[in-house]
């Protein structure tokens, strides 16, 4: 028997999104703290990001749909908690209500990528 006592707590993201557009200490635990690897995924989800949002002008719902829950996942992964919850949004959303909340999924896409290309040039 495991005695809770020798059980490490992992902190769990946060609840509320937090201000900044990339959750630092959260990529840092996604990525065992490895520099190399944090350029590696920020990179990755910059132009990830870039490819999904331009799939979604696509008026099919099914391709909104199945680009806005890839980008949540990904988002997630990196600690993107405000583009994760737009995408969110746009998944969650019926009808017209996607096509107005692709504006703040846009926004925060653009507010992450910034953050990102700040990080990659400071890294």
């Amino acid at each position: 028997m495991i005695a809770l006592s020798s059980i490490e707590e992992v902190p769990a993201p946060p609840l509320v999104p937090v201000l900044q557009p990339i959750d630092l200490d959260h990529l840092s635990r996604m990525t065992l703290g490895e520099r190399s690897l944090e350029r590696e995924v920020l990179a990755l989800f910059d132009r990830q990001a870039v490819m999904l949002l331009a799939r979604m002008n696509n008026p099919a719902p099914a391709v909104v749909l199945a680009a806005a829950h890839t980008l949540k996942g990904s988002a997630r992964g990196i600690g993107a908690w405000r583009v994760a919850s737009a995408a969110e949004a746009v998944e969650q959303a019926v009808g017209d209500e996607a096509a107005a909340l692709m504006a703040a999924l846009r926004a925060a896409v653009e507010e992450a990528s910034v953050a990102i290309a700040g990080l990659l040039r400071a890294h």
